[in-house]
């Protein structure tokens, strides 16, 4: 072999051994990028899992609050029931009559 191919072939095995590291240095990035993606998955399914139940319990408070009636709501309806009943008592006596 020449001196000339000798040097050929040493450039040619010095870029094979580069070629190669750079190739485990890819697949080490790419498996750490991956388990990052799988941390994020799992962040983003408990992110939806817990927007779900915030939703719930708004649903639920927003349900209470519609039902809720204040003390003043209920004097009111009251009131309103009397008078509703009284009116009722004159139709009833008018067709008595």
């Amino acid at each position: 072999m020449t001196l000339e191919e000798e040097k050929k072939l040493h450039q040619f095995e010095t870029r094979v051994r580069q070629l190669v590291m750079k190739h485990k240095s890819v697949v080490e990035d790419n498996n750490k990028l991956r388990i990052m993606l799988d941390e994020r998955d799992t962040q983003i399914n408990a992110l939806k899992n817990q927007v779900a139940e915030i939703e719930k319990q708004y649903a639920t408070l927003k349900m209470a609050k519609m039902i809720e009636i204040t003390s003043a709501e209920t004097e009111s309806a009251q009131k309103r029931i009397a008078k509703l009943i009284r009116e009722i008592d004159k139709c009833i006596a008018m067709l008595n009559v």
